[in-house]
């Protein structure tokens, strides 16, 4: 695996881990810390023992060339691509995190891949369901929407999340474009077959790709709000799991990314250490044969595999409660979280 990079927008501040070559100069674990904007001939070390060390501004000049140079072959690698990201969970309630995810886009895109986010928003939605003295139904893990709770679900996702996402964004550098799935006839829907059960909860009939390629072409990072309608014209709610793997399989994507509340695939849900770098599709259907995927991983999995099906080349399940796990995923060798092959 390369180095692990910490790139700070908060802090203008770019770290890296005891396990670069750098590490040999304190016997304790490291973190080195360049401040870009405010001391550009400066560089630090700090020791879990607190103790500081500086470093002369030719070895920080050094790490900055190493650093980059280092990031060449995945630049080189993705550049041109289309890389899918699923935002969601701690990483879209966390201002630290969101931070950190727009950061990572905007350097994605600078280097010339082609980001595209795709987005839910379920805290934000409960919060003004409450507002608005409307109690949240749930079965078997999906939100119930009636009609009133499908108006305000439209509401906050297309109205509020999806133009706080874009605008944050656009402060950072970047050039991004909102859309849910009823722009352009994006995303047709159609309803899920428990409708009875569930209200105006969908799943994507269709993804019409030649809305999204000329934002892409152009360097544009399309921001999709996973609400789409159907041929009536009737709004539905869609997982944003399921819509981010078919809009990555409509445009070709190299990779998807689904960020999430967990470290990736554990072969022992009980067990942090048993995380599963790299495992094919066969292995993962194996795992939800033994009952060692369950739960809300379930339907995270089969949105990988349905989109490796129609020719995703990787689907990766990575921790969004890490700052810059895209970075992580993206620009090192092992990743960060469970890739998933064909």
């Amino acid at each position: 695996m390369a180095k692990a990079l910490n790139l700070s927008p908060s802090t203008s501040t770019l770290s890296l881990s005891s396990s670069s070559k750098y590490s040999n100069l304190l016997k304790t674990p490291t973190t080195l810390s360049f401040p870009f904007s405010h001391h550009p001939n400066s560089l630090t070390i700090k020791s879990s023992a607190a103790t500081t060390i500086p470093i002369s501004t030719t070895s920080a000049n050094q790490f900055r060339v190493d650093i980059l140079s280092e990031s060449l072959p995945y630049i080189q690698k993705f550049r041109g691509k289309t890389i899918v990201v699923k935002y969601g969970g701690a990483a879209m309630k966390q201002p630290e995190l969101k931070a950190s995810v727009v950061s990572d886009l905007v350097l994605l895109s600078c280097v010339g891949l082609r980001p595209v986010l795709v987005h839910g928003g379920g805290p934000e939605i409960n919060h003004w369901l409450k507002l608005l003295n409307i109690e949240p139904l749930f079965h078997e893990g999906l939100r119930v929407t009636d009609a009133k709770t499908m108006e305000i679900v439209s509401m906050v996702l297309v109205g509020k999340v999806n133009k706080d996402l874009v605008s944050l964004i656009n402060r950072a550098g970047a050039t991004a474009v909102g859309l849910s799935g009823m722009d352009g006839r994006l995303i047709m829907a159609k309803p899920t077959p428990n409708s009875a059960q569930l209200g105006f909860v969908g799943e994507v009939a269709r993804v019409d790709p030649t809305i999204l390629q000329p934002l892409v072409n152009n360097g544009h990072i399309p921001v999709i709000a996973s609400v789409a309608a159907d041929e009536l014209g009737q709004s539905y709610n869609i997982n944003a799991d399921t819509v981010a793997g078919e809009v990555a399989a409509a445009l070709g994507a190299e990779k998807l990314i689904l960020l999430t509340d967990v470290a990736g695939i554990l072969e022992n849900k009980d067990d942090p250490g048993s995380l599963l770098k790299e495992i094919d599709i066969k292995g993962v259907k194996k795992l939800i044969d033994e009952k060692k995927v369950a739960g809300g991983m379930i339907p995270k999995v089969n949105c990988c595999v349905a989109s490796l099906s129609q020719g995703v080349r990787t689907a990766s399940i990575i921790d969004g409660r890490v700052q810059h796990s895209l970075l992580h995923e993206i620009m090192s060798e092992e990743g960060i979280g469970t890739m998933i092959i064909g």
